[in-house]
C-alpha cells in the first residue's frame, strides 16, 4: 500500500495514515498466535469485570484495599482493550490502516494507562504499608476523600507525562514510510519512521519512564522492605502468616507487571541483537499478561474476594 501524503508548499509532507503489519516474520502463523491471545483477552476482561462487580456490589468490601483493587481491574480492562482487539484483527485479516489521529490517540492511551497501572500498584503498596506498619492511623489516613484524590492524581499524572510525548511526535516529518511493523501504535515505533531526528523523543521517553514507572518501583520496593521488617518483628506466628498472606497477592502482581515491563522496555531500546518478532510479541505480552493474571492471583490469594466470587457463582438457586 502506498503512502498517502499531503503537500505543503512542496517542501513539507505529512503522512495521513500508518499501516500496521502485525508481527514481522510470523505472518504465516499469526492466525495460530491469535488463539492464545484471544483466550487471554477474554479471561482478562471477564476476570476483571467479575472483580469489579464483586467489590461494587458487596458493601463489606468498600474498603481502601478493595477499592484500589477495583481501580486496578478497571484500568486492566481498558489497557488490554486499547490494543488487543486491533491486534487480533490484524492477525485474522492482515495489515490494518490506522489514521494518523487515531494512531496518536491509541499511543496516548496505551502509555497513559500503563502509567496509571503503575500508580495504582504504588497506591496499593502504600495501603498495605499503612495497614501493617501504622495500623492505628489507617482509618484517618486512607479516607474516602483520600482515595478520590489518589484517583484524580494518577489520571492527571498520566495526562501530564504522556501529552508531551504526543506533541513531540507532531513535530516530526514522515516522508519515507508509513509502515509500522507492530500490532499497535507505540511511541518509538512511530518516531523511528521520521525523516528528521527523533533523539528528543527517545530522551524524553526514557526519562519519563524512569521518573515515573522507575520511581514507582523504587517506592514500592521500599514500602515492602519496611513491611517485611515490621512483619518479622510481630510476636505471633499467626499474625506474621496473616500479614504475609495479605501482601502475597500484591507482591505477585507487582513482580509480574514490572518484570515484563522493564524487560520489554530495555530490550526494545538496547537489545539490538534480539529478533524483531520477539520484541513485538513481548510488547503485546507485557500489556496483556498482567490484566490476565491479576484477577487470578487476587482470586487465589485474597480470601475475601475468593469467598465472594465462589458465593456469587455457585449460590444455590
Amino acid at each position: 500500500m502506498d503512502i498517502t501524503i499531503r503537500e505543503f508548499n512542496t517542501s513539507h509532507i505529512q503522512v495521513t495514515f500508518f499501516l500496521l503489519t502485525g508481527v514481522p516474520g510470523l505472518e504465516d502463523i499469526q492466525i495460530w498466535i491469535s488463539i492464545p491471545f484471544t483466550f487471554m483477552y477474554l479471561l482478562a476482561v471477564l476476570g476483571n469485570v467479575l472483580v469489579m462487580a464483586v467489590v461494587v456490589w458487596d458493601r463489606s468490601l468498600h474498603e481502601p484495599m478493595y477499592v484500589f483493587l477495583a481501580m486496578l481491574a478497571f484500568n486492566d480492562v481498558l489497557l488490554c482493550t486499547v490494543t488487543v482487539p486491533q491486534m487480533l484483527l490484524i492477525f485474522w485479516q492482515g495489515p490494518l490502516a490506522a489514521a494518523f489521529p487515531a494512531c496518536l490517540t491509541q499511543m496516548f492511551f496505551v502509555h497513559a494507562l500503563f502509567l496509571s497501572e503503575s500508580a495504582i500498584l504504588l497506591a496499593m503498596a502504600f495501603d498495605r504499608y499503612v495497614a501493617i506498619c501504622t495500623p492505628l492511623h489507617y482509618t484517618t489516613l486512607l479516607t474516602g476523600s483520600f482515595i478520590v484524590k489518589v484517583g484524580l492524581v494518577l489520571v492527571a499524572r498520566s495526562v501530564v507525562v504522556v501529552t508531551p510525548g504526543v506533541l513531540l511526535i507532531l513535530r516530526l516529518d514522515f516522508c519515507r514510510s508509513n509502515i509500522i511493523h507492530h500490532t499497535y501504535c507505540e511511541n518509538m515505533g512511530i518516531a523511528k519512521l521520521a525523516c528528521n531526528s527523533f533523539t528528543l523523543n527517545s530522551i524524553y521517553g526514557l526519562s519519563a519512564a524512569l521518573l515515573t514507572t522507575g520511581l514507582d518501583f523504587v517506592f514500592i520496593s521500599l514500602s515492602y522492605w519496611l513491611i517485611l521488617k515490621t512483619v518479622l518483628q510481630l510476636p505471633s506466628r499467626e499474625a506474621r502468616t496473616k500479614a504475609f498472606g495479605t501482601c502475597g497477592a500484591h507482591i505477585c502482581v507487582i513482580l509480574i507487571f514490572y518484570t515484563l515491563a522493564f524487560f520489554s522496555f530495555f530490550t526494545h531500546r538496547f537489545g539490538h541483537h534480539v529478533a524483531r518478532h520477539t520484541l513485538i510479541i513481548l510488547a503485546n505480552l507485557y500489556l496483556l499478561i498482567p490484566p490476565t493474571m491479576n484477577p487470578i492471583v487476587y482470586g487465589i490469594k485474597t480470601k475475601e474476594i475468593r469467598i465472594r466470587v465462589v458465593g456469587h457463582c455457585f449460590r444455590p438457586k
